[in-house]
């Protein structure tokens, strides 16, 4: 498969979308209908959506479809499927990391329900070496008085700035942002040399498999309950692409299935190569998602 570059304008604001082809091209053959038809989908370059991302990415490919994947900011994946950029996303984290989009765009668009079910957990993480088990017991074990986040405007950065303005023993504290990767590089360092760090920690992470982390309690609630993560599409998709919609719509997979995938990628497999190896060892899944569509 080929990766490519394709700029597109947006109508309401100007941003150009860097969209990552999986496209086999005009003479892309697969086991379906599509017929070299082709798929828009955006997503947030979190290691959750990746994964999600790519697989979906795939079963569209394998069904005759080129597709291509645009990794986008948060506001903007969502402004993209409102507007009909793009076909849709498998990245909606709702209830509460994506409100605010969600409020904006929500009925621009269609949401056909979770694809993986109230597995979704944000929190702020440290390593089980550190002695704390509470936000509300959080000091100075880390000098910094810092808990690093992801980008801005993410709703897990949002909560945890909630929670040190919450917390009276946070008064001191301040969330910085950063980015997924750039919090996970620090993350992993700071492990390394056993050093104290706080994060913005989300489930599903392969880091939970690759690092022995725990979640601080919050008995005051500020990081919200267990989340989420939906597929939202174009209005008119079903009208349009009646294949792809029904994909989309029997889209949903489990933690251990996501996490199975996001650390092969971790590991320096290609996340292509890693979602056609997760497709192949879980055939009977994906013909589920597919039944309607053959």
């Amino acid at each position: 498969m080929k990766k490519k570059l394709v700029g597109m304008l947006a109508l309401s604001s100007a941003f150009l979308l860097a969209a990552c082809s999986n496209g086999g091209g005009d003479d892309a053959e697969g086991g379906g209908n599509g017929g070299g038809d082709t798929v828009e989908l955006s997503y947030v370059e979190w290691d959750t959506e990746v994964a999600s991302t790519n697989v979906v990415a795939q079963v569209l490919e394998d069904m005759g479809y080129n597709v291509n994947i645009t990794p986008l900011d948060n506001a903007v994946m969502w402004e993209a499927v409102a507007n009909g950029e793009s076909d849709g996303m498998v990245a909606g984290w709702l209830p509460a990391t994506h409100e605010a989009q969600y409020e904006e765009f929500g009925d621009q668009v269609e949401d056909l329900g979770p694809n993986l079910p109230d597995a979704a957990q944000l929190g702020i993480v440290v390593p089980e070496y550190m002695d704390v088990d509470s936000i509300e017991d959080l000091d100075d074990q880390v000098p910094d008085q810092e808990i690093i986040g992801i980008e801005p405007g993410a709703g897990v950065v949002a909560a945890a700035e909630d929670t040190v303005d919450t917390y009276d023993n946070l008064s001191d504290w301040e969330v910085t942002p950063s980015s997924s990767g750039a919090m996970t590089s620090q993350l992993g360092s700071a492990i390394q040399n056993e050093e104290p760090i706080a994060i913005t920690g989300w489930s599903p992470h392969w880091m939970f498999s690759r690092y022995d982390l725990k979640y601080l309690e919050d008995p005051e609630g500020t990081m919200g309950d267990a989340e989420s993560i939906h597929t939202m599409v174009r209005e008119g998709l079903e009208d349009d692409m009646p294949e792809v919609y029904s994909i989309l719509d029997n889209f949903e997979w489990t933690e251990d299935d996501i996490n199975e995938v996001m650390l092969e990628i971790e590991d320096g497999t290609d996340p292509e190569e890693a979602a056609s190896d997760w497709i192949e060892d879980n055939q009977d899944k994906v013909d589920e998602w597919t039944a309607d569509a053959e």
